[in-house]
């Protein structure tokens, strides 16, 4: 049995964790458990800078010594003071960007904690975790009748990039803007965000999102 510990950017994350990464790998006996970091006395969520980043995962993995830690945080608006911030922003190829800065991100974390270095799993979601959701855009536009009008439009953005996990990094294309298509209601996050998620399924987002394939992975080999 191996319990895993997800730091969560914000309460969108934290329920697609529950309620969907976490079933998928209970029965392997891998228990996750998803969690915001707090950013005031009275909030959590967001705004996640590697100090506080840094102090988390520190107290977490001395108090639990046999827990695996990992995270959940987006590359777009990446705070600045995290590890390889600077190196990255020349990195035009994303897969090279993400693994510089994951990679800097574990040696801050394992050289801070003390800890083993397989007790961090390092994940940083491109370019945020919309981008998900582009995975099966009929499905998400299912999520609410009034939607199916929008298939096509996003359909017609999925086709323009490689990916889902390539649309753009920028607050007018990045991916949650472009669900601004999403009409009666609008698009909310926390609210549609892992109902969308539901209707997609985790495998077509692991077939589509390679990145994120990856990290499952790296979950489902702590089963072994």
């Amino acid at each position: 049995m191996r319990e895993v510990v997800v730091f969560a950017e914000g309460p969108t994350e934290e329920q697609f964790v529950k309620r969907m990464i976490a079933p998928a790998l209970r029965h392997m006996q891998v228990f996750v458990k998803a969690q915001t970091l707090r950013t005031s006395l009275d909030a959590s969520g967001g705004a996640v800078n590697f100090e506080r980043l840094a102090f988390n995962a520190r107290n977490t993995l001395r108090q639990k010594p046999e827990i695996v830690l990992t995270t959940f945080v987006d590359l777009y608006g990446l705070d600045t003071s995290f590890p390889g911030f600077q190196e990255s922003k020349a990195m035009h190829n994303l897969d090279s960007r993400l693994a510089h800065l994951q990679a800097a991100l574990h040696e801050a974390i394992v050289t801070r904690v003390g800890c083993r270095p397989e007790r961090f799993i390092p994940y940083i979601q491109p370019h945020e975790f919309e981008a998900l959701l582009f995975s099966d855009t009929a499905a998400l536009t299912q999520t609410e009748p009034s939607w199916v009008a929008s298939a096509p439009r996003l359909a017609a953005i999925r086709a323009q990039f490689a990916t889902p996990e390539h649309i753009n990094d920028s607050y007018e294309t990045k991916p949650s803007r472009r669900l601004d298509a999403l009409d009666s209601p609008t698009y909310r996050k926390v609210r549609h965000g892992p109902l969308a998620a539901e209707r997609i399924t985790l495998p077509i987002m692991e077939r589509e999102c390679h990145h994120f394939h990856g990290w499952m992975e790296r979950l489902r080999a702590l089963a072994g």
